[in-house]
C-alpha cells in the first residue's frame, strides 16, 4: 500500500505542469549563467589585449617581454574568476551556498596547512612577475630545462625546449635562472689552422674579413668583431679567438654564419684547416 502511495506521488510529480516548468526555468538558469560566463570572458580577453596592443605614447612604458607575461596572466586570472563564480551561482540554484562558504573557509584554512607547496608556489610566481626574473618569449635555463618560455602562471611556468618538450615547473622550485634574453650576447668562435701557417698572413686575413662583413649579411650582428689573437697551442693546431656583440640569443646564428665563410675565405687564400696527422720513425739497430 505504501508502495502504491509512493509512485502515486512520483507519477503525479513526473506529469506534473509545476514540475517541467520550474524544471525548464532552472535549467534555463544554468545555461544563461554557463553562456554569460563565455560571453564575459571572451570580452574581457578582447579588452585585456586591446589594452596591451594600444601604444601609449609615453617613455614610461613596459617592455614587449612584460606585457606579453602580463597579457596571459590577466587572461587566465581572468577565467578561474568568472568560471569559478559562475560555478558558485550554479550551486546557489541548488541550495542555500552561504553554510558551504563558511565551511569552505574553514576547510581551506585547513587545508593550507597542509598545501605549503602550492602556497610557496603561488608567493614565488608572484615574484617572478613583480620582479621580471623573465617574461613569456625570454630564452632561459631553469635547472635543466633550457628553452623559451611559453607561459608563467601564479603556480607553474612552462619552457619549450628546441626539440619541441615542454616543461612545466613549479614556480617553488625555481632557484636559479639564466636569462640569455635580457642582454645582448657575445658569440666567441676559436679558429684553428695548421702550424705550417704563417701566423702574421692569418691574423692579416682574418683582420679582413672581419672588416669586410656587412649589415646585410649579419643583421644580428651589433658591433664589428674583434680578433682577440692567439687563444692557443695545441697539438697540431694554432687556434685565434674572435669574439662579437650580437642581439641577444642571437650568438649561435652568428658564429654558425661566420664559421662557414670564413672556412670559406681562408681556402680561397691558401690557409689550411688543421687535421690530425701522424708521423712514424723507423729506427734500425745494428749498424
Amino acid at each position: 500500500m505504501g508502495l502504491l502511495k509512493f509512485a502515486e506521488k512520483v507519477e503525479k510529480f513526473i506529469f506534473e505542469q509545476e514540475t517541467w516548468i520550474k524544471a525548464g526555468l532552472l535549467i534555463g538558469k544554468i545555461l544563461l549563467i554557463i553562456l554569460l560566463a563565455v560571453i564575459v570572458v571572451n570580452i574581457g580577453k578582447i579588452v585585456i589585449r586591446r589594452m596591451f596592443t594600444f601604444k601609449i605614447k609615453t617613455k614610461i612604458r613596459p617592455s614587449e617581454r612584460r606585457e606579453k607575461t602580463l597579457l596571459k596572466l590577466l587572461e587566465n586570472t581572468l577565467s578561474y574568476v568568472v568560471y569559478f563564480s559562475a560555478i558558485l551561482a550554479i550551486l546557489s540554484e541548488f541550495m542555500d551556498i552561504s553554510g558551504l562558504l563558511a565551511s569552505a573557509g574553514v576547510l581551506g584554512l585547513a587545508v593550507g596547512f597542509g598545501a605549503q607547496s602550492l602556497v610557496k608556489d603561488v608567493i614565488s610566481g608572484f615574484f617572478i612577475i613583480f620582479e621580471d626574473q623573465f617574461s613569456v618569449g625570454d630564452y632561459v635555463q631553469i635547472g635543466s630545462a633550457l628553452g623559451t618560455v611559453e607561459e608563467i602562471g601564479l603556480r607553474t611556468s612552462k619552457i619549450s625546449a628546441y626539440g619541441g618538450e615542454i616543461y612545466i615547473i613549479p614556480n617553488g622550485n625555481i632557484t636559479e635562472v639564466i636569462n640569455y634574453s635580457i642582454n645582448n650576447s657575445l658569440a666567441i668562435m676559436d679558429i684553428k689552422v695548421a702550424y705550417e701557417t704563417d701566423i702574421e698572413k692569418a691574423e692579416n686575413l682574418i683582420d679582413e674579413f672581419i672588416g669586410e662583413l656587412s649589415k646585410d649579411e649579419y643583421p644580428e650582428l651589433l658591433a664589428k668583431p674583434t680578433l682577440i689573437g692567439v687563444q692557443d697551442l695545441s697539438a697540431s693546431e694554432i687556434v685565434f679567438r674572435v669574439t662579437a656583440e650580437t642581439e641577444p640569443v642571437m650568438q649561435w646564428a652568428f658564429a654558425r654564419k661566420f664559421r662557414k665563410d670564413l672556412k670559406l675565405f681562408l681556402d680561397a687564400h691558401g690557409i689550411e684547416i688543421p687535421y690530425p696527422k701522424m708521423v712514424t720513425y723507423q729506427r734500425k739497430e745494428g749498424g
